[in-house]
């Protein structure tokens, strides 16, 4: 092979091994023991040329050839580009990348540094055109055998899911591992069905977590349960003795911990509860302090809303409670509410923000910005005036649009509500009133 060298040049070969599994790497002599005494051979095959293994070893076993995030490969890099390495020899192509663009780019350093490319069981020169055409097309072919490997695997998993095996993962509550098979853990399984009975009799899971929470019921993983943790329980159909692959269900090979009875009263309550929700998202129910309100402990306070005899109940909850996080409500202490009349708290805010635009110092600052608009200081004085009158004359999604425009926080604390109204908004409020265009005014 043709390797562009010179009389007399000493080339310092490095030696590059690499094995995917760490299976057998603790043999006396293993896989990476055997691509190194192969090049080895080759190298002194070409002593001759002035080719000298060199002393330090680049080694990756148990790494993967699909990506270059590999120690032996970084210090192997490094080497070269401390000018260390002549030639870089591996046994085949993709000990060194599966992936094309990968050795793309480790091309890409060789070429930078002058270093050559050889494979002892694939002859080809990476100098030449040929040589490169050649390595393009080989590595092209094992980055698809790569690809039927995890085809093959994915099919396997599939195949094996469809007759009910459990194919590793996440361990549900109730069941351990044995053998590579779910066996039922029958103190946590008596918890497990506790959950789906209680879930029954109470039909709400953010009561239910409340009430587990107090008793301190706690996951798998150690951790106190909240309601998401209980639907994904109420919904795992593993309960039921089922194996899931891609949204289907297949009969497990493990047993049941529920008994179908209880599952359908559960996933009926579950299906109840959706509709219900879906059916109050859908309510044109005005929040114009959606993202705006928060309790003094930093959590969102997020709009509800219930209906009791044909009547719309509005409310602005805590994220806490909603969650079932623990709050200060729990140790008895001094506490801003966490659950507010949505019309009471919405009337407070508008009140506070008539308020203060009245004040000096927001009328000197809406002059100032307006008056560059080249807007009369008796028009700018006139709007603020009229804002109460004009408020009146909104219809709920404008008043909403507005709240957005002119607040940027409110903070509930047990002494009651501060706001943190945006100045920089007011003059565009303002401008609108003056020369309303996109306004909704009810007529």
């Amino acid at each position: 092979m043709d390797m562009n060298t010179r009389p007399g040049r000493r080339l310092r070969c490095a030696i590059y091994t690499r094995k995917s599994s760490e299976e057998g790497l603790d043999m006396e002599f293993n896989s990476l023991d055997a691509q190194r005494e192969a090049c080895e051979a080759y190298i002194a095959s070409q002593k001759s040329e002035g080719w000298v293994a060199t002393r330090d070893r680049y080694d990756d076993g148990g790494f993967s050839g699909g990506n270059l995030d590999r120690p032996g490969l970084k210090q192997l890099l490094a080497d070269i580009d401390d000018g260390l390495i002549d030639v870089v020899v591996v046994y085949k192509i993709d000990r060194l990348s599966r992936a094309l663009m990968d050795f793309s780019k480790l091309v890409e350093v060789f070429y930078r540094n002058g270093v050559t490319f050889v494979s002892v069981t694939q002859s080809f020169n990476t100098t030449t055109s040929m040589g490169r055409l050649t390595l393009n097309s080989l590595l092209s072919f094992a980055q698809f055998e790569r690809e039927v490997i995890g085809e093959r695997i994915r099919d396997k998993v599939a195949a094996s899911r469809k007759r009910g095996i459990w194919m590793g993962g996440y361990v549900p509550l109730g069941y351990d591992v044995q053998d590579r098979k779910l066996v039922i853990n029958e103190a946590e399984a008596a918890s497990v069905r506790r959950i789906f009975e209680r879930f029954v009799e109470l039909g709400s899971a953010t009561m239910l977590a409340k009430e587990l929470r107090r008793e301190g019921f706690r996951s798998k993983q150690g951790t106190l349960i909240d309601k998401g943790y209980l639907y994904r329980v109420l919904r795992n159909r593993v309960y039921r003795g089922e194996a899931v692959h891609k949204g289907k269900a297949y009969p497990g090979e493990h047993d049941a911990i529920v008994t179908d009875k209880i599952w359908d009263q559960v996933d009926a309550i579950l299906q109840g509860n959706r509709h219900a929700r879906s059916s109050n998202s859908r309510m044109q129910t005005p929040a114009p302090l959606k993202g705006l309100i928060f309790t003094d402990t930093g959590a969102a306070m997020t709009p509800t809303a219930t209906k009791k005899r044909g009547k719309l109940y509005r409310y602005y909850v805590s994220m806490d409670v909603i969650k079932n996080r623990t709050t200060a409500d729990d140790s008895g202490g001094d506490q801003a509410p966490v659950r507010l009349p949505a019309g009471m708290v919405e009337d407070a805010i508008v009140t506070e923000v008539r308020r203060i635009l009245q004040t000096p110092e927001v009328v000197t600052q809406v002059l100032a910005a307006l008056k560059r608009d080249q807007v009369s200081e008796a028009e700018a004085i006139a709007a603020l005036h009229d804002f109460n009158t004009l408020w009146a004359q909104l219809f709920p999604l404008e008043q909403a649009r507005i709240i957005q425009l002119l607040v940027r926080r409110v903070t509930v604390t047990a002494a009651g509500l501060e706001v943190d109204i945006r100045r920089e908004g007011v003059a565009g409020v303002i401008r609108e009133t003056i020369a309303p265009r996109d306004m909704e005014v009810a007529e």
